[in-house]
């Protein structure tokens, strides 16, 4: 590659094949991150164009991610989400502040409570996200990462994104969106999730036990005013 020594074209080459990619098309997708990451955080409205010209031109592939929705239409768990209410609700200050407390605690940029509905993701609060306007605080299902914790019921652990054997293919981390997850299922009596409470962070890192017990402690308290007490957080 141009202007990289003959160390740095190793190391390329290394990390390309660790990736599962060759050169080009490691280099290539890299480029194309930080494009999208550089008009996101510019607030430009040609991201989504720039993303479907980037899927439809085979830079960003359609990902092959898991299917969730056998979890997600369960009928039961949908009568648990609808049952909260929360779903295009307002803000609530309790659970901001339950947001803001994992944010702290965890020395996360970003946290959320999220609620899974079978094609979107409502966000009822969140700390480090631009929402100015009811759209803001929604996505489409296909870029929450929150579907897999709600999926499988237990939390959710990645500290680099951008290897991981299933998530590097995501949407939110192509992007450059999600680069470390962690999130904790909100579940009501009967096991059913409805969605997370969850922190994240657009660069790798590392997630302890302490990490997963505080978030779930937050969790507790958040469930625990959805769904009255009782609640235990699964691990």
């Amino acid at each position: 590659m141009a202007r990289f020594d003959d160390w740095l074209n190793r190391f390329l080459e290394e990390c390309a094949r660790e990736a599962g990619q060759d050169v080009p098309t490691y280099v290539a997708r890299a480029v194309a991150s930080q494009m999208v990451a550089d008009r996101r955080r510019a607030d430009s409205p040609a991201v989504d164009e720039l993303m479907t010209h980037l899927r439809e031109s085979g830079v960003f592939a359609d990902t092959a991610m898991p299917s969730t929705s056998a979890t997600l239409t369960d009928p039961d768990r949908l009568r648990a989400l609808y049952a909260t209410g929360l779903l295009d609700s307002p803000t609530d200050e309790m659970y901001d502040r339950i947001t803001r407390a994992a944010a702290d605690a965890l020395d996360a940029p970003l946290s959320a409570l999220t609620l899974v509905d079978v094609d979107r993701q409502f966000f009822k609060s969140s700390v480090g996200m631009s929402a100015t306007s009811p759209e803001d605080r929604q996505t489409p299902l296909d870029r929450s990462v929150c579907q897999y914790t709600v999926a499988n019921g237990s939390p959710l652990i990645i500290e680099d994104a951008r290897t991981d054997p299933v998530f590097r293919q995501h949407p939110a981390v192509l992007d450059g969106t999600v680069g470390a997850y962690l999130g904790i299922p909100l579940t009501d009596h009967d096991d059913n999730a409805v969605g997370t409470l969850c922190v994240f962070d657009k660069e790798p890192r590392l997630w302890g036990t302490g990490h997963v017990q505080i978030l779930a402690n937050l969790a507790q308290l958040a469930a625990e005013r959805m769904f009255g007490s009782g609640f235990e957080p699964r691990f």
